[in-house]
């Protein structure tokens, strides 16, 4: 049997973008590492003519993912803020109090939830990463080191644990079953409870040639037609949509039982968009793997002619987007010295494949004449940050959607 919509089972499946075999995204070496190499995975998306999920066909263990992560939400000033305004926001929604729960799955570092803890609400945070968790806990917030889905969910609930409001922030793209994540969802949702989940806008990811948010990591990318889908499937119902702009472009959605749903707030504004922009159907993907290349080729072509001409090139932000795009442009270390990363988690490891070594911002005092900006979602922040660099004639270059140079 060949691969099967992850959603709905279909097998109707076309091609979208095949970037060929990609290293895992996060899976830093350490230095020490550094004559190495690293196992390698197919990396195609697909789009399902039944329900509109672009996906993914390979599911790599969530254990060798997710069990020991270095990406630390707390780290990025702009996901703080925009957590806090979230939390703002719902607490303007909802009545909640010391008798509420508030449930976040994929809760990191407790970045989010530890907003609601300094109002005396109570909060349970789930995170599979062990190490996150334990600093998540240093924070004030509960977190179980755990996988969420529906086993997990009836657990919790003969526990009497069951949630006001779930917060799901760019973890449903990440789960391999799909179904089952969401059924926990439904398991865990108090009757006229609410659950708010954020996942990055696929329409944002094909517009603006994103192509290197597509990494193992991420199984699904998903529009409003492909949400409400998979949620009515399990007796839940939108209530509430908009996009966002946080990591490129992202879409949130507010979830309720389907029998005590009420409004729908952006939700046919949403849907009527997609159908207008084609996004559920597939010619609204079939000239994004073209794109990509050329994309490809004016960002190899000039970061080549950069060094040809002797101008010393750095990278800037250890994402799973520069494992992604460095591998895919052939951009190594013969070309890109290093990348600079805030996060120490991160310094002193190397990207994925390329095997270009990451190191702390302090040492762009050794003034690189560029620097090639690879987390171009926190562009604003990242170069906020990095104005005395600027200010000594620094440039950055962002590749992503289309070559410029600041």
């Amino acid at each position: 049997m060949g691969f099967l919509c992850r959603s709905c089972g279909h097998s109707s499946l076309a091609t979208v973008l095949d970037l060929g075999l990609s290293p895992l995204a996060n899976n830093l070496p350490t230095a020490s590492e550094l004559g190495g190499t690293d196992e390698r995975f197919p990396l195609e998306t697909v789009f399902c003519e039944r329900c509109a999920l672009v996906q993914i066909t390979v599911t790599v263990p969530p254990e060798i993912l997710f069990r020991h992560y270095r990406y630390f939400s707390s780290v990025s000033e702009t996901l703080v803020r925009h957590a806090r305004n979230l939390v703002d926001r719902v607490l303007t929604l909802r009545p909640l109090d010391s008798k509420s729960l508030v449930l976040e799955i994929a809760s990191n570092d407790g970045y989010l939830l530890h907003n609601y803890v300094e109002k005396c609400i109570p909060v349970l945070g789930v995170d599979p990463a062990e190490n996150i968790a334990e600093v998540a806990r240093g924070r004030g917030v509960p977190t179980l080191a755990e996988f969420f889905g529906n086993t997990l969910a009836r657990k919790l609930a003969s526990e009497g644990k069951t949630a006001d409001v779930v917060h799901a922030n760019n973890v449903l793209a990440h789960v391999a079953d799909t179904n089952g994540f969401v059924e926990g969802i439904r398991t865990i949702l108090k009757p006229k409870g609410v659950a708010v989940i954020e996942v990055p806008y696929v329409r944002d990811l094909i517009e603006k040639c994103e192509f290197d948010t597509i990494y193992h990591e991420h199984l699904c990318y998903f529009s409003v037609s492909s949400l409400r889908s998979l949620f009515l499937r399990h007796g839940l119902a939108l209530v509430g949509a908009e996009r966002v702009p946080i990591h490129g472009g992202s879409v949130r959605v507010w979830i309720a039982h389907e029998q005590s749903a009420q409004t729908t707030s952006g939700v046919e504004e949403l849907l009527e968009q997609e159908r207008s922009a084609g996004v559920d159907q597939f010619h609204f993907y079939q000239d994004f793997g073209q794109r990509v290349q050329r994309l490809r080729t004016t960002v190899r072509s000039r970061v080549t002619q950069l060094h040809a001409d002797g101008r010393r090139l750095w990278g800037y932000g250890a994402a799973a987007k520069a494992t992604v795009l460095l591998n895919y442009f052939d951009i190594g270390s013969d070309l890109v010295e290093c990348v600079a990363d805030l996060s120490p988690h991160k310094q002193g490891c190397l990207i994925p494949g390329v095997r270009i070594p990451i190191v702390s911002p302090d040492r762009l005092s050794e003034d690189p004449d560029y620097l090639l900006l690879l987390a171009w979602n926190f562009a604003d922040e990242i170069m906020r940050q990095q104005s005395a660099y600027r200010a000594r004639g620094g440039k950055f270059i962002i590749p992503v959607p289309e070559l410029r140079i600041v």
